[in-house]
């Protein structure tokens, strides 16, 4: 699950989907946009087309679409790998964005929420306190910023480890 929009070439999670070729993005309808009802019924109509039990990866925007496509329940879901979620209580949409309010309960699936110290879309203590709101186990990246191409995310061995962690649970 990409952020807000797509990620930039060389970005981590690029890379990450390079790696095995049992890897799928969950497009964007609408690039740029945060529709929450559009986002998460894209990763359910991905979702469905799996019998597998399946590993998420997102990022930024797409920590959101994961927490609230899980309210529905689990799905065909073993984990999920939230790194650097927004921080919703701040103007990060594009003022149409839709945003209805996250869940208080915990994840339904094992779940690792891998935060930055120096994040400018969340502070790591609004991160932590949602980490302790479903459940996930809090990853400190230390000063990774949002965790981005830009930030120097591109090959990201611990995104690995991190899923490798999730799937022998």
């Amino acid at each position: 699950m990409p952020g807000r929009n797509e990620p930039l070439p060389g970005h981590w999670q690029e890379w990450l989907r390079g790696r095995d070729a049992v890897r799928r993005w969950v497009r964007h309808a609408r690039r740029g946009r945060y529709v929450a009802e559009d986002r998460v019924a894209a990763l359910a109509a991905a979702l469905d087309e799996t019998t597998e039990p399946t590993v998420l990866v997102a990022h930024s925007a797409g920590c959101l679409t994961v927490a609230l496509w899980a309210l529905g329940g689990p799905g065909p879901v073993r984990g999920a790998l939230l790194v650097a979620p927004p921080d919703i209580d701040e103007p990060w949409t594009d003022g149409e964005s839709s945003m209805p309010a996250l869940p208080d309960d915990p994840l339904p699936f094992p779940s690792i929420l891998a935060a930055s110290r120096d994040d400018p879309m969340m502070a790591y203590e609004r991160a932590a306190h949602y980490a302790g709101r479903w459940g996930a186990e809090l990853v400190d990246l230390g000063d990774a910023g949002h965790v981005t191409t830009a930030d120097g995310y591109g090959p990201w061995p611990l995104a690995e480890d991190l899923i490798a962690q999730l799937t022998s649970r």
